[in-house]
């Protein structure tokens, strides 16, 4: 099968040209695998990361989110058939999607919105799971409830933040402010449903006293926590609550203690990783993602289409994500 993979380590910088075409022979699907034909892919800042870590002797398949027909199953398969139309975002520790055919556990999969095409629904999964799992299993947020209560997203108009804006303003009672920097990301925003944006370019405490917010109850901060910490911490009212999704350095928790202030950390691919007692809690949330999609409550993410599963296309998306500016999801389709 054709597979898409990073085949050497950084040199004198980026590895993004070392995005290449090989050939690889169809798993077999065990146990809980499904084998998926993989139809369209959405690219995340997770496979920036892992390709520009890489410094293994053998080629790594990248990606993660995925769109696909259920081909073959394993023994212990209970939740799917051959023919099911499929969406997910895989494991961290096993190859990815950018290949013709993949192997992933069924249960982190779920059955893909009917009302989306293949490259609409492609755009979902991994941030769908990372801002549900912030938001309801993190930062302890209730469905129709947290009346009073305020979200912060920093970095509201990337991939998981476009997902969570549009989580929480329909799901749950509170008032949503997103941070977006450019007049196309800020309208993006308000679009998902934000009921304020701010410039998080701009010093945060003038930004929310311009909008009339003296301090905020919950912060989802999904990009650049260590320039903004101090003053998330400042916004947060006494007994409020930090989640972070990116990988600061390194985090003083010091500064937490006089506000009583808990810090969440949000990891998709924990359940995966260590497989769980929970682990079809994200088949659990997919497929319900998949039902408010399809009831029209929420909608896809996508912001470009880049073409067919390509090299070229590929180093051209881990490309735009690198410059911090993607507005929404890229996906690419078909092979």
């Amino acid at each position: 099968m054709k597979a898409f993979a990073i085949t050497r380590a950084a040199t004198n910088g980026s590895n993004i040209a070392f995005i290449n075409e090989i050939t690889l022979p169809v798993p077999q699907a065990q146990g809980h695998d499904l084998l998926v034909e993989i139809k369209a892919i959405s690219v995340n800042p997770v496979d920036t990361k892992v390709r520009a870590g890489f410094s293994a002797d053998t080629p790594r398949v990248l990606g993660w989110d995925a769109v696909g027909v259920v081909k073959a199953v394993g023994n212990d398969v209970t939740l799917f058939a051959p023919g099911d139309k499929v969406w997910y975002a895989g494991a961290l520790g096993r190859p990815g999607s950018n290949s013709e055919f993949q192997l992933v556990d069924e249960r982190i999969v779920a059955l893909k919105p009917r009302s989306l095409d293949n490259a609409s629904a492609a755009a979902l999964p991994l941030t769908a799971i990372t801002a549900w799992e912030l938001l309801f299993d993190r930062l302890g947020v209730t469905r129709d409830g947290n009346e009073g209560d305020t979200l912060l997203i920093v970095g509201a108009a990337g991939g998981v933040g476009s997902i969570l804006t549009q989580l929480a303003s329909k799901l749950t009672k509170m008032t949503v402010i997103g941070t977006a920097s450019r007049p196309a990301s800020q309208q993006w925003v308000r679009e998902a449903g934000a009921h304020h944006v701010i410039d998080h370019s701009k010093p945060l405490s003038e930004e929310l006293a311009r909008i009339g917010v003296k301090e905020v109850t919950h912060v989802a901060s999904l990009n650049n926590t260590e320039a903004h910490y101090l003053s998330l911490i400042a916004a947060l009212a006494p007994q409020g609550k930090l989640a972070l999704i990116d990988d600061p350095q390194s985090l003083d928790v010091v500064p937490l203690k006089l506000k009583s202030i808990s810090l969440h950390w949000e990891f998709m691919f924990t359940r995966s990783m260590f497989e769980t007692r929970d682990m079809i809690a994200q088949h659990q949330l997919l497929s319900e993602v998949a039902t408010l999609i399809d009831n029209q409550v929420i909608k896809t993410t996508l912001g470009e289409h880049y073409g067919a599963i390509t090299a070229e296309n590929l180093q051209k998306a881990h490309a735009q994500l690198e410059t911090g500016r993607a507005v929404g999801k890229i996906v690419l389709e078909g092979f």
